[in-house]
């Protein structure tokens, strides 16, 4: 069972994730991660702190739903290995269809609070490209 607000299982972390993300509110979606997250978006250039807001920020700015799918949750103790499959669909800013999908590899962390966050928020996972490349 998940608490209000964040989640107390691993595998209920993806769902909280979309919830939060599809409220629109960046703030609640700021609450999904550790202090010292990672997050990295497609170029492979990992970022923290204010720029993984501002990362995120720009795909629930599109005003578009996620839909979330896990595929593996793989937990040891305090950690869990997240496969999740997502993809971000409707019409864009300009009126065209937008798709965009992607499988994460996200590491997710309990608190001492029992409570799972991202530590590691990779959302492209194995296709990101890494700069330099």
């Amino acid at each position: 069972m998940m608490r209000p607000g964040l989640a107390d299982r691993p595998e209920n972390v993806p769902f909280v994730f979309a919830e939060r993300f599809n409220s629109g509110d960046p703030a609640a979606l700021a609450e999904m991660y550790e202090g010292e997250a990672v997050f990295v978006p497609e170029d492979g250039a990992a970022v923290r702190g204010d720029d993984l807001h501002a990362a995120n920020a720009r795909f629930q700015g599109l005003g578009l739903p996620i839909s979330v799918r896990p595929r593996h949750v793989h937990a040891n103790g305090d950690l869990a290995l997240l496969i999740v499959d997502w993809c971000i669909e409707g019409p864009g800013p300009d009126g065209e269809h937008l798709y965009i999908e992607g499988t994460a590899t996200d590491v997710a962390r309990r608190g001492p609070d029992g409570l799972w966050r991202y530590a590691i928020d990779s959302p492209f996972g194995a296709a990101t490209r890494h700069a330099g490349e």
